[in-house]
């Protein structure tokens, strides 16, 4: 494995952005050092509530945060489609906010669209303090750039919805409307997630109940497409150990109604870290025992010099899951300053449905 970590949503590198910044340990650790010592930034601890709208904005004493969409999509043909719609936030320095160019936190927004036979992906990055990113709390909207996830008048601070979400980039476009009828979920042990056995832990809260419309533009082609989406927020300061090296994150729609969130954070020593949420169809969010999540690769993809495990069984016995992932395009990469495997899935077994897997450390 390389020491330069491949990262996204949870890892959140900006490699090109840090090399101008310093460093050979930021690279090493993830844009945010995020297995670092965090001193100087506030500490993610248990007990914690979580309050809305207050915690759907910024928050910059932590480190590092992201809003992250995925969205498992369909045309009037039947085509399967994913899209993908990312901001991170890291701050290179804890203490009180500085104004324009002296700004301490740097942006970075990924999106992506993938078919069964292509995916297309941009990235871009931005300075905090000039308006050109950021996040408002209420009324809700996030952006860099012309990339903007926002709520209308009518949005709903509890369900998170609705929200128009939009990003292009020089082969792709799209355009998604975004519903819930149900209130966001919180992850982990009431929005604490635990990401090893020796403290730590990020706040972490998802919708997987949106219901999405829109359009995806490829070229000059247009399709009008439907389907399911799942946002994740998550926060944190030191969300990883030193020595672990990339997670394999799971989210799934079941189609008898339930959600899953489930991830694996992969150590030097061979070890793995599980956790994961059962997230019933009421919304009541249970999480889930280490022991009792397994996740097997079962076929893998090379790709750009690497093998990534791109079709995998997944078994919870203790809720009667064991199901075959496979992805709709196994060569869902993305090619960013650091790159990483993120794409839809489908699955069959005791349950079927769809979903999306993101691989980083590869």
């Amino acid at each position: 494995m390389s020491a330069d970590i491949p990262i996204s949503r949870r890892a959140f590198v900006g490699g090109g952005l840090f090399a101008t910044l310093g460093g050979g340990l930021s690279r090493a650790q993830g844009f945010a050092g995020l297995g670092g010592e965090s001193e100087g930034f506030a500490a993610v601890v248990p007990g914690k509530a979580l309050a809305f709208p207050r915690d759907h904005g910024p928050h910059p004493d932590y480190r590092i945060e992201w809003w992250y969409l995925t969205a498992n999509l369909r045309d009037s043909s039947g085509a399967q489609w994913g899209a993908q719609w990312t901001l991170f936030r890291q701050a290179i320095a804890p203490g009180a906010q500085q104004d324009g160019w002296a700004n301490q936190q740097i942006w970075m927004g990924h999106a992506a669209v993938t078919g069964a036979t292509t995916h297309y992906y941009a990235e871009k990055f931005a300075r905090g303090g000039v308006g050109q990113a950021g996040a408002e709390a209420m009324p809700f909207r996030a952006w860099i750039d012309s990339w903007e996830m926002h709520g209308p008048e009518a949005f709903n601070a509890q369900n998170v919805a609705p929200l128009a979400v939009s990003a292009s980039g020089s082969d792709f476009s799209y355009a998604l409307n975004l519903a819930a009828d149900r209130p966001l979920v919180l992850q982990g042990d009431e929005g604490f997630s635990r990401k090893s056995e020796r403290g730590q832990a990020s706040y972490y809260f998802s919708q997987p109940y949106f219901t999405a419309s829109g359009t995806i533009a490829l070229g000059d082609k247009q399709v009008a497409v439907t389907g399911r989406a799942w946002m994740d927020r998550e926060w944190s300061s030191q969300p990883l150990a030193s020595d672990q090296t990339g997670w394999d994150w799971f989210s799934l729609h079941l189609d008898s109604g339930e959600k899953v969130m489930l991830f694996r954070l992969r150590q030097r020593d061979g070890q793995n870290y599980f956790a994961g949420n059962w997230i019933d169809g009421s919304g009541r969010s249970v999480r889930l025992a280490a022991t009792a999540i397994t996740m097997t690769p079962t076929g893998s993809t090379d790709i750009d010099g690497r093998k990534l495990p791109t079709s995998w069984t997944v078994a919870i016995p203790e809720r009667g899951l064991k199901i075959d992932s496979v992805p709709l395009n196994a060569t869902s990469w993305m090619g960013t300053r650091f790159a990483y495997w993120e794409g839809p899935i489908s699955f069959k077994g005791s349950h079927s449905g769809i979903g999306y897997l993101e691989m980083t450390g590869y």
